[in-house]
């Protein structure tokens, strides 16, 4: 598995990273707990050092389930968590109240069974709480031992810039893939400037880039790609040049092959050999 440094913080991480929200929440009925365990585990043997969790994700029990399985690996792994997108009572809505990071922090690690977080990101921007406010609590966390790097979510440039002169931002994650490319604008080139790590969430559009979703499929009830306008039948119909277009570029072309985890759905994707940009790939969806 290679490596990667998260911009110039010095967080190191596997190239691939586990996004363990679809194990137990938002993806329709959840994995037995210790099939989830089991999996988890596996992908640690498999070289995967980076995995992602949330207090927003169960919610609370995702992390249950991260911190039980990565127990016997703790010093081997690096464990990103969330604050600040459920409230003090536990309902959704941006809560980044200073004294609220600070109880969210110790419950994450109780749950998370550690003794301290390796990248703690805020979740979503509050904007009742001024930014600055937000990376001096995390600030002081860090000097505390409790945390030891701060990431944003889907911030936008100005933010990421505030919260940075105040604590060096260690990552931002937000949505990038082929159907995806907003960050190129200005996300990308600001956290290049300033040193900043990206971690791109759902690089494969949610599962439909991996060819395994038509505008024949069905989802659970309680998936939320119900309601996402790009999974509605029609959008999904239309997108699916984009998958056909990615099998007939990767098929029959020698290159690169690539295994991994997405959304609770394993992949395998193969890339040309030479050298490829995100646009030599890529085809705009019809429905965004």
């Amino acid at each position: 598995m290679q490596k990667r440094k998260l911009g110039k913080s010095g967080l190191e991480v596997s190239a691939i990273g586990f996004g363990c929200m679809g194990l137990n929440f938002a993806y329709g009925p959840a994995m037995e707990k210790a099939d989830a365990i089991a999996l988890l585990r596996k992908a640690h043997e498999l070289g995967v050092t980076f995995f992602d969790t949330a207090e927003a994700y169960g919610p609370y029990t995702n992390e249950e389930i991260v911190g039980e399985a990565l127990a016997p690996v703790r010093d081997k792994v690096v464990i990103a968590t969330k604050f600040g997108y459920l409230s003090e009572r536990g309902r959704a809505g941006p809560d980044s109240r200073p004294e609220h990071i600070r109880a969210v922090t110790e419950a994450s690690l109780k749950r998370l069974a550690t003794d301290h977080i390796d990248l703690l990101y805020q979740h979503r921007v509050d904007r009742n709480v001024p930014i600055e406010e937000v990376a001096g609590t995390v600030r002081d966390l860090i000097a505390e031992g409790k945390v030891r790097h701060f990431g944003l979510s889907e911030a936008g440039v100005k933010t990421i810039r505030r919260a940075h002169a105040v604590q060096p931002v260690a990552a931002l994650q937000s949505e990038y893939s082929l159907w995806w490319r907003e960050p190129e604008e200005e996300i990308l080139p600001t956290l290049e400037e300033l040193g900043i790590g990206f971690v791109p969430f759902s690089p494969l559009g949610k599962g439909f880039l991996t060819g395994a979703i038509d505008d024949k499929t069905t989802f659970a009830k309680d998936d939320f790609r119900n309601i996402v306008p790009r999974f509605s039948e029609a959008a999904r119909k239309a997108n699916l040049a984009l998958v056909d277009l990615l099998a007939r570029r990767c098929h029959g072309v020698g290159g690169l092959v690539a295994e991994g985890h997405d959304e609770n759905q394993l992949f395998r994707i193969s890339v040309p050999s030479g050298n490829h940009s995100p646009g030599d790939l890529a085809l705009s969806p019809v429905h965004a």
